[in-house]
């Protein structure tokens, strides 16, 4: 158990029969009464956003959420196959829980998954992938009012704004937190 005042950004605590991550705190002391702590929670299995406020003196359940490293496999159907990288074990995740990520996934790619026993609540993938660019429209030479960049399909599905010179069939280098295209690889 922890107090409500030890709440941190990301502090992961069991609460209403649910898991959350507190997303904000800030603590308020009153003018006569007592201090209260104002917290924003996420739900990590619906993602649910609400806004509670606690007593300073409250405690809830933290909970220990273990980081595992996965390897995407494939999609079955609607589900995503992947496979932990110690036990070889395959764990089928549903495109709720994959969420945006899947944008940047192609086989083999090796993922966090957030695990709650043997509960997967998350995925995280590396902050810079390699992709190859499927479909681009050639650049035209001088045409650089609209900020010289065009759209491009990478293998995956994913649409980025990559350079002029960019053409299809190059490997680029994409964020994966923000989406936009870092450089050739």
């Amino acid at each position: 158990m922890i107090s409500v005042t030890e709440l941190r950004n990301g502090t992961k605590v069991e609460m209403d029969g649910g898991l959350w991550e507190c997303l904000e705190y800030s603590h308020l002391k009153m003018g006569r009464g007592g201090a209260k702590v104002v917290t924003k929670f996420r739900n990590m299995e619906t993602g649910a956003i609400v806004d509670r406020t606690f007593n300073s003196g409250e405690k809830l359940q933290d909970i220990y959420v273990e980081g595992k490293k996965m390897q995407y496999l494939y999609k079955d159907g609607q589900d995503y196959v992947f496979m932990d990288l110690e036990t070889f074990d395959q764990v089928y995740l549903p495109p709720s829980l994959v969420g945006d990520a899947a944008k940047f996934m192609k086989e083999n790619t090796e993922v966090e998954v957030a695990m709650y026993g043997d509960k997967p609540l998350s995925i995280t993938l590396p902050n810079q992938v390699i992709l190859k660019i499927v479909q681009t429209d050639p650049g035209v030479r001088g045409d650089t009012v609209s900020g010289g960049t065009k759209p491009a399909t990478l293998e995956t599905g994913a649409v980025v704004q990559v350079p002029l010179f960019v053409e299809q069939g190059t490997d680029v280098k994409v964020d994966t937190r923000t989406g936009q295209y870092l450089s050739r690889a």
